[in-house]
């Protein structure tokens, strides 16, 4: 099997509205054809095109292969825009997705301003610089994410095995909004799938507004509001099994319009008829069977190659019988949590690591050996740095606000395998108070800091037995498996192989895969086991233990074997009270 879609060249890339939950139809995309230039501080280093979003150092970029930025090196961007009387006669905004990792950005040679976070989206209001005609917009990044200890990911100048090729630049949706001088802001969406209500606050700066609910084609809600409104009706509640959605319009005096969607659902936990704590769907019980999604792409990177290639991608692993994501150390563009949201997929939410080098023995050896450490010793954790931490906490806070309004997000894990982990039990109050909706995974794999101070227990489980410990909180196995098998003619490089359990064929893959799941890990279910997040959704480089090949040309388990194991697991689940 093969995943048909692909990024086509000489179309504008992601062109589709990059907000679907804040969708104007006011609005302006600027991806495609940018002049380029690396520079140092006293030369042009290299002069030509690239096509944003994508990063010089992917091959859809159209920069030549090997680019490579140094750490004295800067990126230069430069664009010019026509823009209409009538489009500018109100507000104006320019928005970007994500740049990696620090820029300034400058409109008609005035600096707008600034932005140090490379996975977290900005805006700019442009509009007491914007012209009828013509219009220049620069743009000017330095990356040092990966020598100064802010938020990098998995990205490494010292690629190999679970870390990869660093990128650098625009690598989301660049493009401008337009509306009223007093237009719609601030939408925030809290859903409550027990009481089957949904809390819509928007501002207008106090404007009357009205906000227009349909289903489908019928209108269903009708209400006035000014700053907020509490809907209640006989939602039907959002599950991966059901992922209904409901699309509204608010509209205020100005004539702003804003077109949003949301769903009706809670997550939470609670103890079952055995009184083993779960985590639960809408009020029940409910197995959170998934994948570990790093969303790296062959010729991409961190930039997925078309809206068409991820909905591809989601529906397979739909169609395997999976029902939760866990996406890994990155933030995907907006429209990436769309497709969960109308797709049925729960999506587990990583913050994105930073800090200083880590010592394999802290957060590799140790931990596999059972030894666990306060996290308050920054230097154990490479944390030293207190602007780094500083740092840290500014982008969770925007992680969260970003993407409150995402049906699928279920819950936020703020460390992984103490990668850069500092103050758990205050960074998960710090959580709490920005999202108390969601579950908190504020640990994942090891390094817990007990019960009481993060809220479930976390295991990352590759080389030892599969089990569930006696603990007040659920238990989730956050990562297991990892087995892996080169395709060949599809791997990054046949001399090098990273896999937890290595194997030579389909068949014993899957064979393999059947033991793991039937035999290893259904029984778990009833013994309090709340979630099963195998590794991974696809290889990413050297790391070739994914479901998919990197370059999602071939589908290594075959989609009925998956199935059927998934299954299982599900009809094990539903026994549980």
């Amino acid at each position: 099997m093969q995943l048909k879609t692909r990024y086509a060249p000489g179309d504008v890339p992601h062109s589709e509205h990059p907000m679907p939950q804040a969708r104007r139809d006011t609005w302006l995309c600027l991806n495609g054809k940018w002049h380029f230039e690396k520079q140092s501080v006293t030369e042009t280093l290299y002069t030509g095109e690239i096509l944003v979003p994508f990063s010089p150092e992917t091959g859809n970029s159209g920069i030549s292969e090997g680019f490579l930025l140094q750490g004295w090196e800067n990126l230069y961007y430069q664009r010019t825009v026509n823009l209409t009387e009538s489009q500018i006669s109100g507000r104006t905004v320019l928005h970007f997705g994500a740049v990696d990792s620090e820029c300034r950005v400058l409109w008609n040679g005035t600096e707008v301003g600034g932005y140090r976070d490379g996975f977290t989206a900005f805006s700019f209001d442009i509009t007491h610089l914007v012209q009828a005609g013509e219009n220049l917009v620069e743009v000017y990044v330095t990356d040092e994410a990966t020598r100064n200890g802010g938020a990098r990911g998995k990205q490494s100048d010292k690629r190999g095995g679970i870390w990869y090729t660093p990128q650098s630049g625009i690598w989301q949706s660049v493009w401008l909004e337009f509306m009223p001088d007093c237009y719609i802001r601030d939408l925030k969406i809290t859903p409550n799938g027990i009481e089957k209500t949904v809390k819509i606050e928007a501002n207008s700066g106090g404007a009357a507004q009205e906000i227009v609910v349909c289903d489908g084609d019928a209108v269903i809600l009708k209400e006035h509001f000014t700053e907020s409104v509490t809907l209640t009706y006989d939602f039907t509640l959002w599950s991966p099994e059901c992922p209904k959605l409901y699309d509204f319009i608010i509209t205020n005096e100005a004539g702003d319009v804003l077109h949003s969607y949301f769903g009706v659902r809670s997550f939470d936990m609670a103890p079952d008829g055995a009184g083993k704590m779960r985590l639960t769907l809408n009020g029940k019980p409910y197995f959170f069977n998934g994948l570990l999604d790093q969303g790296y792409w062959s010729d991409g990177l961190l930039t997925y190659p078309s809206d068409e290639a991820i909905v591809d991608e989601l529906a397979l692993m739909k169609e395997m019988g999976f029902n939760t994501l866990r996406k890994h150390i990155k933030i995907e563009p907006m429209r990436w949590y769309y497709h969960c949201d109308r797709l049925g997929l729960v999506v587990w939410q990583d913050f994105v690591n930073g800090g200083g080098e880590y010592k394999f023995t802290h957060v590799a050896a140790f931990p596999f050996l059972g030894f666990h450490h306060r996290d308050d010793d920054y230097a154990y954790f490479a944390r030293e740095d207190a602007e780094g931490r500083v740092r840290f906490e500014e982008a969770a806070e925007a992680t969260v606000k970003q993407l409150y309004n995402c049906v699928s997000i279920g819950l936020w894990v703020p460390f992984n395998e103490g990668w850069g982990q500092f103050d758990s039990a205050r960074i998960t109050e710090l959580v709490r108070g920005w999202d108390p909706t969601r579950v908190i995974d504020s640990v994942s794999g090891w390094h817990d800091q007990g019960a009481g101070k993060t809220e479930l227990r976390s295991l990352h489980t590759y080389y030892t037995p599969l089990k569930v410990p006696k603990d007040p909180r659920p238990v989730v196995l956050s990562e297991f498996g990892g087995y892996s098998m080169q395709t060949p003619g599809h791997v990054f490089d046949p001399e090098r192989e990273f896999g937890y359990k290595k194997f030579k064929t389909q068949e014993a893959l899957v064979a393999a895969l059947e033991k793991l799941y039937l035999k290893k890990l259904l029984p778990l279910i009833q013994k309090g086991l709340s979630a099963a997040i195998y590794t991974q959704v696809s290889d990413v480089e050297e790391e070739i233990n994914g479901l998919v090949t990197y370059d999602r040309a071939v589908v290594k388990v075959p989609v009925a074997a998956m199935r059927r194991l998934n299954d299982a697991l599900i009809a094990e689940a539903a026994k549980i009270q």
